[in-house]
């Protein structure tokens, strides 16, 4: 459907200015007065521009996604149809390209294919855990209990994550203001303060002359030192997407200090959380191996899980891969040894999952705790340094006279 760029005001008579989806310029102008909005300005989009607005400024969220599965899991609940229920999300969609998405599936279905079918076709909004969920869903009659259990599981990992990159606002922010702070004044400050003990032709120490140094070399060839980055930047970025590249950072994050035991739990819990998810809505236990292997975002995890489709699929254990690897935790070995067992794989799932969840809650909350100290005493040690550079010998130079 086309895209409709507008200017209006709203009902408190506020400027606002976006894009409506709508199959003619007229509809577009009635779904905006449905809205209350008095219509300044409405004009189609181009379709190369209306791309590159949906691709940058409304990318679909996990938010979103969860939103959709929750109130797609309501409606049909009610005995809505799902073509019926599809074509309600759209108006209720905030997303515009979810909106469009949801748009073209609803057409998909009238036309008679299958929800995980249109679904599939769209694997950068539904990813293929989703789609294997809606399909077992589909399978079993039961899309209404899949889709509210599949929008708890999606919430849960997306609250787990959002507290983890919470976390972390504060120390990146502080570390970044304190790179920009030292750049401006190695290039501005200690130029200046450093000057009179250059002409006084004293002795220096040499924290003092390394510090003068390196103001220098920065106020003289700043410019080498941004095409320097913008390289390291370049070819960072290219490694990084090459598969070696890609399992070379992964190996590295499990292995960091402090971070890698924290990075080892975040990939088993989504681990456990997909399989479990997966299980429940009623797909195999090689089937759920294979999805949880791509959901799982590791590469050292995803190599591991893929040996153990293979012995699965010789008639192995699950565990039997596992119990061999240092990445898992023993405990977590034998209860899915023990689930197998007894045929109760989604109950132990549920329980690793909720266990290593809880314990992830309990490492971020220290790590906020301990950053706080950390980031003082890195703060202290640059001050500490720039006294001994710069002061330290400026009183002894005036102790002098």
């Amino acid at each position: 459907m086309p895209i409709y760029k507008y200017k209006a005001f709203d009902k408190n008579k506020k400027a606002q200015e976006g894009m409506v989806e709508a199959g003619s310029k007229d509809y577009a102008a009635e779904i905006l007065a449905e809205k209350g909005f008095s219509i300044v300005a409405i004009s189609e989009v181009s379709a190369g521009q209306a791309k590159i607005n949906l691709d940058f400024l409304n990318r679909v969220k996990a938010k979103d996604v969860v939103i959709f599965s929750r109130q797609f899991s309501v409606l049909i609940s009610a005995n809505v149809s799902m073509v019926q229920a599809l074509k309600i999300l759209i108006e209720q969609t905030a997303n515009i390209t979810l909106r469009m998405v949801v748009s073209e599936v609803a057409d998909e279905v009238d036309a008679g294919s299958a929800l995980s079918e249109a679904l599939g076709k769209r694997p950068k909004v539904f990813s293929n855990f989703y789609v294997s969920v809606i399909r077992s869903g589909e399978t079993s009659g039961k899309l209404d209990e899949v889709l509210s259990y599949l929008a708890d599981e999606m919430e849960k990992d997306y609250d787990m994550m959002s507290k983890i990159k919470g976390a972390m606002i504060y120390p990146a922010f502080v570390l970044c203001s304190l790179v920009v702070v030292g750049i401006v004044m190695m290039i501005f400050v200690v130029p200046k303060l450093t000057g009179i003990l250059t002409e006084s032709g004293a002795a220096l120490p040499l924290t003092t002359r390394i510090l003068i140094g390196t103001s220098g070399f920065m106020q003289k060839y700043w410019w080498l030192l941004i095409v320097i980055a913008a390289g390291l930047t370049a070819a960072g970025r290219y490694y990084l997407n090459r598969p070696q590249g890609k399992r070379q950072l992964d190996y590295i994050k499990l292995r960091l200090p402090i971070f890698g035991h924290l990075f080892q739990l975040i990939y088993l819990v989504r681990f456990t959380r997909s399989m479990n998810t997966l299980i429940v809505g009623g797909v195999t236990i090689d089937n759920s191996l294979k999805v949880a292997a791509e959901v799982v975002g590791n590469k050292i995890y995803q190599e591991l899980i893929e040996k153990t489709i293979k012995e699965v699929e010789d008639g192995n254990s699950i565990s039997s891969v596992f119990i061999k690897s240092k990445t898992i935790p023993v405990m977590v070995s034998q209860m899915l040894n023990v689930g197998e067992k007894t045929g109760k794989m989604d109950v132990i799932l549920e329980r690793i999952t909720n266990f290593y969840s809880r314990e992830i809650s309990n490492i971020v909350a220290n790590l906020m705790t301990l950053m706080e100290p950390l980031i003082m005493v890195v703060m202290g040690v640059a001050v500490g340094m720039m006294v001994a550079a710069i002061i330290l010998p400026m009183y002894n130079l005036a102790s002098n006279f």
